[in-house]
């Protein structure tokens, strides 16, 4: 899961672990959304919303929702400092801590969301009551976001859907650019085949999600909870150096 670039011809279990952590980011971002009316996988709809009410005169929202995308950040900062600084330095990298991390934030908005600390499930509630939550799924995000990025050589996102689908379209595009039979060709599509799975498993992550959700509340997030306990256990046996960096 922790050791191989997008570009390679990784085993299937490898791809099978990258579409699960895509299906988890799917089901994370339903999960925000239903309980909060918020997005909460990347940080482009927090940006929107301060825009919003910016317009609206909402100063205290507005930067009140400007701070919730910080903690996808610090995830990312955290991962970076647990991963990425120890592969420069060539020890090596915790991608447990860092995928325990993220399980701990999701079991925590189950169990908080469970106790009533962020409001009844699926009402309309102001950003006051959703706050905590909101934080806690982005910086899980923002943690799980990173490790795969760093571990395959910043070629794999799995809690959105942007840059993947632009080099889908690019990766495309470069089809006819290769001959039958260079080399290249036959990289390009099986990158193609990846980002394609990645964003099928997005999406039936987020469907999958969705049911569980309406039918369990807060529960829900026990899932994706549980799918990052599971690849903070791989990380553990992650025991060698996935990438030297300073090719990036």
């Amino acid at each position: 899961m922790f050791n191989h670039r997008f570009d390679q011809n990784a085993e299937n279990s490898v791809v099978f672990h990258w579409f699960l952590l895509s299906f988890s980011g799917g089901a994370i971002n339903a999960g925000g959304f239903l309980a909060t009316g918020r997005f909460v996988s990347h940080v482009t709809g927090f940006a929107t919303l301060f825009g919003v009410d910016i317009t609206n005169h909402e100063i205290a929202a507005a930067l009140g929702i400007l701070s919730v995308p910080v903690f996808f950040l610090l995830g990312a900062f955290i991962a970076g400092l647990l991963i990425d600084v120890p592969m420069y330095k060539g020890n090596k990298p915790h991608f447990d801590w860092v995928m325990g991390l993220s399980s701990a934030c999701l079991l925590f908005a189950a169990g908080g969301g469970e106790f009533l600390h962020f409001g009844t499930f699926g009402e309309s509630i102001g950003l006051q009551e959703s706050y905590v939550l909101l934080i806690l799924l982005c910086m899980a995000c923002g943690l799980q976001n990173a490790a795969i990025t760093s571990s395959s050589g910043r070629s794999v996102r799995t809690t959105h859907l942007t840059g993947l689908t632009t080099d889908l379209g690019l990766g495309l595009a470069r089809i006819f650019a290769f001959n039958l039979k260079d080399n290249q060709l036959n990289s390009e599509l099986r990158a193609n085949y990846l980002r394609m799975g990645s964003i099928a498993s997005f999406i039936l992550g987020s469907g999958v999600g969705a049911v569980i959700f309406i039918n369990f509340g807060y529960k829900g997030f026990i899932l994706p909870g549980l799918i990052s306990l599971y690849a903070a256990w791989h990380g553990k046996k992650a025991k060698r150096v996935a990438h030297d960096l300073s090719t990036f």
